[in-house]
């Protein structure tokens, strides 16, 4: 196991009617700028919510975050809080609104260009306005952590951060306020929540028993539950197992001494670049043929996933890997997510582009052992067809 670092400051209040402890947790004096994305938050009654726990805070609405947020949207949000004199922000929605509210946060309190948090490295941020989230989509993890992703189409760029100032002071976590997401979307947080456990755990064996026995028992609880929680909406402890699992795949904690992957998702960022796919599905697409295609490398850690995820035992090494990359896809298109780039129009000339792009944003070194190269990602995507 490696040496490693770990604090994770994000207070979590979780379960049941919980937005009305915003009240005491949101500065009796703050005014605050409530970023959300799109109608379903008023319709589904959050908003409500919101504003009664905050009814004796001056409060400003920021609505109209994308799904995968756009740069030029979080800019008007930083010049809603010049203008307001805001002090605390939150975020109301997925994880899209926020790591939109993420970016926000660093930007409204940049001295430079914002452009550069993305392109020059988080590392210039020095500081941060202080903000919460209520989340109402369990996927992405960053509720209680410290990074996201922000979109530029101009730019044809879809780009991460992390910064240590952008963690969450608290996020809520009620499981009801995810009984009328589409099935979409719970199918497309159950993926992601999947593949970012992955990209933690199935690179090579590191002696992180703890890391990878926590990893295992949360990718068993997606793929039992994940299929449930589309059949049965509003089944609260299946809604609440998904909601704690979701959060805890990305929360640093199985992260911490293990190596770590994380080639599907900058290979699947530039696909959602490009056409705008969703962030979920084009991980399914990616991680099987990659996996496929590091099989040498990852030897050893897919025969464990095969074993300890899904009781595959019988066979060759060759057999019981195949047979574990072949559960993967199959229970990606058991929730209803296609795994081929041709099922999202993608083709042999859209390959050039998204290597092309890696290739741009300096992603000409990824995974575990930084040995993937653009020739090796073009041969990825190529089996992903």
């Amino acid at each position: 196991m490696k040496n490693f670092d770990f604090h994770n400051p994000t207070k979590i209040l979780f379960g049941k009617g919980r937005i009305a402890d915003l009240n005491d947790h949101v500065p009796a004096d703050a005014k605050v700028l409530i970023i959300y994305g799109g109608g379903s938050a008023e319709r589904t009654g959050v908003l409500t919510q919101v504003r009664t726990a905050l009814a004796d805070r001056t409060l400003v609405e920021f609505g109209g975050i994308e799904p995968n947020p756009r740069y030029a949207t979080t800019l008007n949000a930083v010049k809603a809080i010049a203008d307001n004199d805001i002090t605390f922000l939150l975020a109301v929605g997925g994880g899209s609104v926020i790591d939109a509210t993420k970016f926000i946060a660093m930007a409204a309190l940049y001295a430079g260009d914002p452009w550069e948090i993305l392109t020059a490295g988080s590392t210039k941020v020095t500081q941060a306005m202080p903000f919460g989230t209520v989340l109402t989509l369990p996927a992405t993890g960053s509720e209680m952590n410290n990074g996201g992703v922000i979109t530029n189409p101009e730019k044809v760029a879809k780009l991460p951060f992390r910064s240590p100032h952008c963690y969450p002071i608290f996020s809520v976590l009620d499981p009801e306020l995810t009984y009328t997401l589409p099935a979409r979307q719970i199918a497309n947080g159950a993926v992601d929540a999947f593949v970012h456990i992955v990209e933690q755990y199935l690179t090579y064996p590191s002696g992180a028993h703890v890391q990878d026995g926590f990893a295992e028992s949360l990718l068993r609880t997606i793929i039992e539950l994940g299929p449930k929680a589309l059949e049965t909406p509003e089944d609260y402890d299946i809604r609440a197992s998904l909601m704690l699992t979701a959060t805890l795949a990305l929360n640093g904690l199985i992260g911490a001494g293990v190596p770590q992957d994380w080639a599907s998702h900058m290979i699947g960022h530039e696909i959602t670049a490009l056409n705008d796919t969703d962030h979920a599905r084009t991980l399914a697409v990616i991680l099987p043929s990659l996996l496929n295609d590091q099989r040498g490398h990852k030897h050893e850690k897919l025969l464990q996933y095969a074993r300890n995820v899904w009781g595959i035992n019988e066979g060759s090494d060759a057999v019981r890997i195949d047979a574990a990359i072949d559960a993967t896809r199959a229970f990606f298109e058991q929730l209803g997510i296609k795994t081929h780039l041709s099922d999202y129009d993608i083709a042999t000339p859209e390959i050039e582009l998204i290597v092309s792009a890696l290739e741009e944003h300096g992603m000409t070194a990824l995974g575990e052992h930084k040995d993937i190269t653009p020739t090796d990602v073009r041969r990825i995507l190529e089996a992903s067809l």
